[in-house]
């Protein structure tokens, strides 16, 4: 949940180190450091909050760091200890010849920290990442090869971790490992690069190296070796990186939040791209590697995710069912991992995540792997230490998405699932030859449609400025588009702070209404379809308790204006479509909502865009 930026070369580090820490901001933090060798001395240097008060830091220190041309940099999200300056990154030993910087969790780091306190070590933080430090350094006092004292470190760390580890005896040398969290190393001309994703070396280079779990890999700025956990020797691999630097830039909107949603509409053609060329073509999935044989042989589906993945899967949970007739079950990675499932050879198992590191959904997958399972992986990062453990991969193709609130990369998982669907029943012969054609067709004009919701957004800012100063906040909905009222709350939480919950609308009178009076707004998602009527009806129990009514619906019945104080109208679309353009003013009320407030849209408090800690 933090990130890494490592370089060795020729250049000056300083600027190298402070914009790759830029470019993963996005994944949220609290504090940030850097940690460079310049002449024989390691100097480190920390601030708390955002990276600028680290610029300005070192803004007096100018000419003790700019010729230096080595160096590690770390932005850190608080596990272990508060997010101070003594808990930031980099960490060091007692003598301060070794420093490191560190994303993951250490499991056994209490257990590790007694034994190195009786040895002499002290500790001036509360984190985890402090005893790697000094375990490091203890053994590399004894034999006084910095990659064998990682290499033997590793050997006694329990959890996940990504290290780059730097030492005043190695002046022009980094070495780094992982186990269970992302690292890639960038190849250059006489320099090396180290990050814990793609956008803080696309910059630099195109050319990487992504290590496996306990690997170590040492880098000078004309080599690089890399030993398995044994000491052993291996050949890597070098690989294009699929991004370019504009992908990095907001085009000219306020927010990159607020680009993402804009860039739906693309995001979907590019889904559908090769996948559905026509309504009387089958939909061509090549990476899915599912059988007629391996469908029949199903017993199950079991979908694991977390977060906004976690909604795009209980919509794919709906329209397999519905297409297909097989039982599907879904359920949160942190909770699938840690109690006994039923699974085996006869399940599919499909673990969703746009980063493909999840922690959680990364543990969860190797687990059923482990039990002969049958891996679906649905990512935006097909490069991805879950995309490596896949028997079949759907690439969601967003591109990458900066803010940490996820919009497009949730539009795209749920279109995946319903190319998914779609071609699981064409190979069971499960669904109505005419239902799957016109679903193909509603699917490929879909992104019109979108672009109609995004080019009218004026009702959906006046609603935003209506409700802004809320203190709670409501959505419901039934059948397909639960989930949706589930996604629409968990957007406008992450981003404006305000207290929003969805329900099953039928759920409402059973404990929920007795929030209801003239403070508490409402949102129905009153969609066209088989629970519409109904839905009308709990729209109307909440009216009678005065509670404030938003419609967003695609009906033009008039009796609407009555009941409702604000109506957010979409395009008419098929109800199994229609979560793909209900999200859409939802994620616009969220975005206009904090914007209204003054929040910070792209970087909101407490979260992280890539969870790699269980």
């Amino acid at each position: 949940m933090c990130g890494i930026v490592g370089y060795v070369g020729t250049q000056p580090v300083v600027d190298i180190l402070l914009d790759g820490l830029q470019q993963l901001e996005y994944r949220g933090y609290d504090s940030s450091g850097i940690a460079i060798s310049d002449n024989g001395e390691i100097k480190i240097y920390k601030a708390e909050g955002k990276l600028q008060n680290l610029k300005d830091t070192l803004k007096s220190h100018n000419d003790e760091i700019q010729n230096a041309q080595m160096g590690i940099g770390h932005i850190r999200w608080a596990t272990h200890g508060a997010p101070t300056l003594i808990n930031a990154h980099p960490h060091t030993c007692n003598c301060g010849r070794l420093a490191l910087v560190h994303n993951g969790i250490i499991e056994n780091f209490k257990e590790l920290k007694a034994e190195l306190e009786k040895e002499g070590c002290v500790f001036r933080s509360q984190t985890d990442t402090e005893v790697v430090a000094h375990l490091i350094a203890s053994i590399y006092g004894k034999i006084k090869n910095l990659t064998e004292a990682v290499r033997l470190a590793t050997l006694r760390l329990e959890g996940a971790y990504a290290l780059c580890v730097m030492h005043k005896d190695y002046k022009d040398t980094l070495v780094v490992t992982k186990r269970n969290a992302p690292l890639i190393i960038g190849l250059g001309e006489g320099e090396h690069f180290v990050a814990s994703d793609v956008p803080a070396i696309i910059k630099h280079t195109k050319r990487a190296v992504y290590l496996v779990d306990n690997q170590i890999a040492t880098l000078t700025p004309k080599s690089i070796d890399i030993i398995n956990s044994h000491g052993q020797n291996i050949e890597y691999k070098v690989e294009i990186l699929p991004w370019e630097p504009v992908a990095l830039s907001k085009m000219g909107y306020k927010h990159f939040m607020l680009k993402e949603i804009h860039e739906q509409p693309d995001v979907i053609r590019n889904i559908l791209v090769g996948k559905l060329h026509t309504t009387s073509d089958p939909v061509v999935l090549n990476e899915v590697k599912l059988t007629r044989d391996t469908l029949k042989n199903l017993n199950r589906i079991q979908i694991i995710a977390c977060g906004t993945s976690l909604h795009a899967a209980m919509i794919g949970k709906y329209i397999i069912e519905t297409f297909c007739g097989i039982s599907v079950d879904v359920e949160p990675s942190s909770e699938y991992i840690y109690r006994r499932t039923v699974t085996d050879e006869h399940t599919l198992v499909i673990g969703v995540s746009q980063s493909g590191e999840t922690a959680d959904t990364l543990t969860a997958i190797k687990q059923s792997k482990a039990k002969g399972s049958h891996i679906l992986i649905i990512t935006n990062r097909p490069d991805s230490a879950m995309a490596r453990e896949a028997d079949s991969l759907i690439p969601v193709s967003a591109g990458i998405e900066v803010s940490v609130a996820a919009t497009k990369s949730y539009v795209a998982q749920v279109m995946s699932f319903y190319l998914l669907a779609i071609y699981m029943a064409e190979i069971k012969g499960s669904l109505d030859s005419t239902i799957l054609k016109n679903l193909k067709n509603e699917m490929m004009i879909i992104p019109q449609k979108i672009e109609q919701i995004l080019s009218h957004k004026e009702e959906i800012q006046r609603c935003a400025k209506e409700y802004a100063n809320t203190k709670d906040f409501i959505y419901i909905a039934r059948g397909i588009n639960y989930p949706t009222a589930l996604e629409g709350a968990l957007k406008l939480k992450e981003i404006s702070y305000i207290n929003a919950t969805g329900y099953p609308a039928g759920e409402l009178k059973h404990g929920p209404i007795a929030m209801l009076d003239e403070t508490m707004p409402v949102l129905s998602i009153l969609m066209h379809g088989s629970v519409y009527e109904k839905l009308l009806s709990n729209s109307e129990e909440a009216k009678a308790r005065n509670a404030r009514l938003i419609a967003l619906t695609n009906s033009n019945d008039k009796k609407l204006n009555d009941l409702f104080d604000y109506i957010i109208k979409v395009p008419e679309v098929h109800e199994y479509l229609s979560p793909i353009i209900a999200i859409i003013p939802l994620q616009l009320l969220a975005y206009y909502i904090a914007e209204f407030l003054g929040k910070d849209v792209d970087q909101p408090r407490n979260l992280a865009k890539s969870v790699t800690v269980e």
